[in-house]
């Protein structure tokens, strides 16, 4: 029975030590997280920390190459459960100070960004990841150095034997220009000397050509006042021969068939005068005696002819 008991008794305080290296009660649960990096990952060690916003989270379990691109690497994060992992966080390769040891800092979304989840059952969450600062600045002083030896080529090629002597001709030329700029100094002392006394001139021409053209313009203000008075006289002259026209209609109207009668009725007059001369020549006596009725010949009647 002593030693059951203390085969019982000892291996309980196995088992105990055991449970509480192992963080017992207080044991951590972790999930695994995927990021695929596309630049060297130099520093970087297995259980190396992750990060979030500077608060430990959890650690690297695994760095491999990409069986697909080894120019990538594939690198799996074992992370406390709870942090809050969503679709914006990203991860990004930093240094702690001089040292050069790397971990891995995870910053990025809100409360409102939805989770990260695995594409199936089978595959990992991705995390997204971005350039380091190392990575960037690389970028930046390659790019640099790319300019700098472009413009080290453009200036070679601008320092050239041949620029240097088309440069020398040039400042040769500068100088011949000089000497004969200063040779014919009093010629261009006079000719600047013209120049003031023709500008002077124009300005006195200017000053009286100022009087002229305000006359020429009282000139315009008149022909457009003449104009004016022309187009009120059209203006009269159209309403009087529309006056005219309209007594003209009216006498067309009214007077004309009162003239056309008046004419036909002269037309009878002059022919009954003619027929009553004609008669008083053939007989004078009957203008006092009165006309005999001569006989009535064949085939006449005694109905009174009526006047046409």
């Amino acid at each position: 029975m002593v030693g059951a008991f203390v085969l019982v008794l000892g291996g309980a305080l196995v088992a105990g030590v055991l449970w509480i290296a192992s963080g017992g009660a207080f044991q951590k649960h972790y999930d695994l997280y995927l990021a695929i990096e596309d630049e060297s990952v130099a520093g970087l060690n297995l259980n190396a920390p992750v990060k979030y916003n500077g608060v430990d989270v959890g650690k690297v379990r695994s760095i491999r190459l990409d069986p697909a691109n080894p120019e990538r690497v594939r690198l799996v994060f074992g992370i406390e459960r709870g942090t809050p992992i969503n679709v914006e966080t990203v991860a990004v390769l930093k240094t702690q100070g001089l040292t050069g040891i790397a971990y891995v800092e995870l910053a990025g979304g809100t409360r409102e960004s939805a989770p990260l989840l695995a594409a199936s059952p089978q595959q990992l969450p991705v995390i997204r990841t971005k350039p380091s600062l190392s990575a960037r600045l690389e970028n930046v002083l390659t790019t640099v150095l790319a300019k700098l030896d472009s413009t080290s080529n453009n200036v070679n090629s601008l320092l050239s034997v041949e620029n240097r002597n088309a440069v020398t001709r040039i400042l040769a030329d500068l100088a011949t220009v000089t000497h004969t700029v200063a040779a014919r100094r009093e010629s261009i002392d006079r000719g600047i000397a013209g120049a003031s006394t023709t500008f002077e001139n124009s300005a006195r021409v200017t000053e009286q050509l100022g009087p002229v053209i305000d006359k020429i313009g009282r000139s315009a203000d008149a022909i457009a006042k003449m104009g004016s008075e022309v187009a009120d006289t059209s203006k009269a002259a159209g309403k009087t021969v529309n006056s005219v026209g309209a007594d003209l209609q009216r006498f067309t109207r009214d007077v004309l068939p009162e003239l056309q009668r008046l004419i036909a009725n002269l037309d009878v007059l002059s022919v009954s005068l003619r027929r009553l001369s004609e008669k008083t020549e053939r007989n004078p006596a009957g203008l006092l005696l009165g006309g005999s009725v001569e006989p009535l010949g064949p085939g006449e009647t005694a109905t009174p002819e009526k006047p046409p």
